[in-house]
């Protein structure tokens, strides 16, 4: 049975061959290129520029949240690492990109 079958398909034309890229292949290739931009490379470059001017901005006395979930105040700012205080005489040292949010002055009294 298989024998019958590959004969037939040797056979076959190979046909005219390729002709180079069509219009529509072009035009798929910039759109999904714009896709790719538009949902997954700009706001991944714009979380960044925000999380990089977060860290940047920081000061001895913000309160902030980590990204382990820690709330506490800065107490002493490095250049690479922060202390920080978590509670009454509990102090951590961490680095800087651990720094998930800065909250508002007294939001840990609040909490």
């Amino acid at each position: 049975m298989i024998d019958f079958l590959i004969p037939s398909a040797m056979a076959a034309d190979a046909g005219a061959g390729p002709t180079g890229p069509l219009p529509l292949d072009i035009f798929i290739i910039i759109a999904f290129a714009l896709v790719f931009y538009f949902i997954v490379w700009r706001p991944n470059s714009k979380r960044q520029k925000e999380h990089k001017d977060l860290v940047s901005g920081l000061t001895k006395g913000d309160e902030i949240i980590t990204n382990g979930g820690l709330v506490g105040r800065i107490s002493k700012v490095e250049d690479q690492f922060l202390v920080f205080e978590a509670a009454d005489g509990v102090e951590l040292k961490l680095q800087k990109g651990a720094v998930m949010q800065a909250l508002p002055k007294g939001t840990i009294k609040n909490i």
